[in-house]
């Protein structure tokens, strides 16, 4: 069956034209929808009951909903949730002095098998329905003003899956929270991160995506990125150059790089020189230096806080903007490319089971 809510306003009112009902039902159903946020069609009351019936006949909602909360003691919150066909995903409340950001999930698993991301252990089963990342972000939005008695100031698309593998519902969603009707939050508050996907990222720009780009880079060479980030083969480092060159052209948005230190691996003044490359042939305002957070399937490491200090000062020293993220949530297995760690076999479990 259908979903009603993955209808737009406008085809709405399409429908209730089309069914002999005046134009404003539209509305309210789309209030229902969107702003008393309900689960079942019964309940909007301010529709006839005939309507009402005849819309569960032609279509379900499929609402998304929490099965499981964890809290960090740095107020991280990490909620595993429900999908309608019984599949599940993770979403993250970042609360900060001054934001409190939704890390979100765009599929069901992930096809890309990055080494150090407990997500590319899992398989893709699949894509997310726009209005089921839609429902992921307010159910967020609602923990936030519960919890810190603020909405949401920023969205990450740094969950589970690749968004520009989901690109089409990954829009329609954006288009939904940024709308007046929605949430009506600025595109430039969203962040779509890409583990590089060349193709889609031109197609951003060519569509005139106004979201923030990061880039997960986390190695500057091909030899190394094809080791840990298998996309990379198809996707080199020279077509993502291009890529988000032609971006920065249509959209005039600088780029962000997201670079996991790996102790050992990508951590070397050769490495931070081939870095300070890439970052002078592409439009970059920040290079994100993040530690790594262990687990179970990868043997990676932590480089040690000296080397960590020394690489970000060698790139500062040759004017790369650079920043160092830590980590939040990771005691709760919420930190980035933790999700799914604690509940990878509970999860890769129910998600076979429900096939």
């Amino acid at each position: 069956m259908k979903t009603l809510r993955e209808h737009t306003l406008q085809e709405l009112e399409d429908l209730m034209l089309s069914w002999g009902e005046p134009k404003f039902r539209a509305k309210q159903v789309y209030e229902w929808i969107w702003e008393k946020y309900t689960n079942d069609i019964a309940q909007m009351s301010n529709i006839s009951k005939a309507l009402r019936e005849k819309l569960s006949s032609h279509f379900a909602l499929n609402t998304v909903s929490i099965d499981e909360i964890q809290t960090s003691s740095d107020g991280t919150i990490k909620s595993r949730f429900q999908l309608h066909d019984k599949h599940f995903i993770e979403g993250v409340l970042i609360p900060t002095e001054k934001r409190v950001t939704a890390c979100v999930s765009s599929q069901v698993g992930c096809s890309l098998t990055c080494k150090f991301c407990a997500t590319g252990y899992m398989k893709r089963v699949r894509n997310l329905e726009a209005q089921e990342i839609v429902d992921e972000v307010m159910l967020i939005n609602e923990q936030a003003q519960k919890s810190f008695g603020k909405k949401l100031t920023n969205i990450v698309f740094m969950g589970m899956g690749e968004p520009l593998l989901n690109y089409k519902n990954v829009l329609h969603a954006i288009a939904q929270i940024t709308s007046p009707d929605g949430m009506a939050m600025s595109p430039r508050r969203i962040t779509l991160s890409t583990a590089g996907v060349a193709k889609m990222i031109k197609q951003l720009g060519d569509d005139q995506v106004k979201v923030k780009l990061a880039l997960s880079l986390h190695a500057a060479n091909d030899v190394k990125r094809n080791e840990i980030m298998p996309i990379n083969e198809s996707n080199n480092l020279t077509a993502l150059i291009d890529a988000l060159n032609h971006f920065y052209k249509m959209t005039k948005t600088q780029v962000t790089f997201e670079y996991i230190l790996f102790k050992g691996f990508n951590d070397s003044r050769e490495d931070a020189n081939d870095l300070i490359k890439i970052y002078r042939k592409v439009p970059c305002d920040l290079v994100n230096v993040i530690e790594y957070n262990p687990i179970d399937n990868a043997d990676f490491e932590k480089p040690d806080e000296k080397v960590t200090d020394e690489f970000m000062g060698y790139l500062t020293a040759h004017k790369v903007n650079v920043r160092l993220r830590h980590s939040r949530g990771r005691d709760i297995d919420a930190a980035c490319g933790q999700l799914a760690n604690v509940n990878l076999r509970k999860l890769d479990a129910q998600l076979g089971a429900a096939q």
